[in-house]
C-alpha cells in the first residue's frame, strides 16, 4: 500500500506520517500568527486574493484518450445513484459492443465501484507513471476505493481530497474510451466544482427517487451544473414503483412520478425508470450488476432503455 500513498502527496506532506495527516496550526498557535501580520502583510494578502479570483474558473483540460464525459450525480446520499453509474456503463457498452467505456469513481469518502464491480486490488503502473484502470465485465474502472483499504476511513481534510481528485482525473492511463461514466459523490460541493470546472463533460445525469426530500436536492444538483455550464441530460427516477413478489400489487412507496414533475420544472426530460427491486440490489451487493447477470430481466432493459436515451442526447465527438 506504501506506493499509493506516496502517490497521493499533498505539498509534500504524506497522508500516512505518523498514522494521519499532518495538521495546519491551530489553537492559541493560530490565532497568534493572525494577530503578528502587519498592515502590510494584511494588504498584500488583499493583493494576491484579488490577483487569483481575477484568474477566474480554471482552464478546462480534456482527459487525454476519452472523447465524452458523463457525470451520474444527485442531491442527495442514498438514491441508488451507484447502482446507477454501474449499470449505465455496461448498458452502453451492451448496447453498441464497439464503444470502449470507462467508469470512474470520485466519490473519496464512500466508493462504491470496487463491490458493484467485483474488483480489488492496487492499480498497476504505466511506464508513465500512471495508473492503469482495473478491469472487469469489459470496463475499465478506478476509484479511491483501490487505493486504501476496505474498511479504512478516509479522513480528509478538503485540500487533500481536491489532489487525490486531480490524481484521479490527470493520472490514470485510460487509453482509448468512447465514454467514461464518472460517478460524483452526493451534494453540490468543492469536488462537483471541481470535476465541471477542470474537464470538458458532455453531459450530466441527474438520479432521483420520487420522494419531496430527495426531489429537493436533485433540483439544487441539476442548478449546479446550469450554473457551471454542464448539460444536463435529463433525471432517472430511480425506486420508482415497488411490485409484490406474490399479489404482483404495485405500490409507490417514495411516491408517484416526482422526478416527472420536476422534469417539467426544469424543462428536462425523465430518462427512464428504474423500480425498486430485490433483483437490483441483490446483483449489486454480489458484484455482478444485472445488466451484466440478468440481461433480459425487466429490470436489466430499463438500463439499456435509459442508455439509449443518453447517447440520443448527447452531440456527436466531432462536435
Amino acid at each position: 500500500m506504501g506506493i499509493w500513498w506516496r502517490l497521493l502527496l499533498f505539498g509534500g506532506v504524506s497522508l500516512r506520517a505518523g498514522g494521519g495527516a499532518t495538521a495546519p496550526l491551530g489553537g492559541s498557535r493560530a490565532m497568534v500568527c493572525r494577530r503578528q501580520l502587519s498592515g502590510a502583510e494584511s494588504e498584500t494578502l488583499k493583493q494576491r486574493r484579488t490577483q487569483i479570483m481575477s484568474r477566474g474558473l480554471p482552464k478546462q483540460k480534456p482527459i487525454e484518450g476519452v472523447k465524452q464525459v458523463i457525470v451520474v450525480a444527485s442531491g442527495k446520499g442514498g438514491v441508488g445513484k451507484s447502482t446507477t453509474a454501474v449499470n449505465l456503463a455496461l448498458a452502453l457498452a451492451a448496447n453498441d459492443s464497439s464503444k470502449a467505456i470507462g467508469l470512474l469513481d470520485v466519490d473519496v469518502y464512500g466508493p462504491s465501484i470496487p463491490k458493484m464491480m467485483n474488483l480489488k486490488g492496487n492499480p498497476e503502473l504505466s511506464q508513465s507513471n500512471l495508473m492503469r484502470p482495473l478491469l472487469n465485465y469489459g470496463i475499465a474502472c478506478m476509484s479511491m476505493g483501490f487505493l486504501v483499504e476496505e474498511n479504512e476511513p478516509v479522513v480528509w481534510r478538503g485540500l487533500m481530497v481536491m489532489s487525490a481528485i486531480e490524481k484521479l482525473l490527470r493520472q490514470v492511463d485510460w487509453g482509448q474510451l468512447d465514454y467514461l461514466v464518472v460517478d460524483m459523490p452526493p451534494g453540490t460541493g468543492d469536488v462537483q466544482l471541481s470535476v465541471s470546472q477542470n474537464i470538458p463533460i458532455t453531459g450530466a445525469v441527474i438520479v432521483s427517487t420520487p420522494q419531496d426530500v430527495a426531489l429537493m436536492d436533485a433540483h439544487k444538483g441539476a442548478e449546479m451544473f446550469r450554473k457551471v455550464h454542464v448539460p444536463v441530460l435529463g433525471l432517472v427516477q430511480n425506486m420508482s414503483v415497488f411490485q409484490c413478489p406474490k399479489c404482483k400489487h404495485k405500490t409507490h412507496i417514495f411516491g408517484a412520478d416526482g422526478a416527472r414533475k420536476l422534469a417539467q420544472t426544469l424543462g428536462l426530460e425523465v430518462l427512464g425508470d428504474i423500480p425498486l427491486h430485490l433483483n437490483i440490489r441483490e446483483a449489486s451487493d454480489t458484484g455482478q450488476p444485472i445488466v451484466f447477470s440478468q440481461p433480459e430481466s425487466d429490470e436489466a432493459k430499463a438500463y439499456l432503455r435509459i442508455a439509449v436515451e443518453v447517447v440520443r442526447r448527447l452531440p456527436s465527438p466531432s462536435e
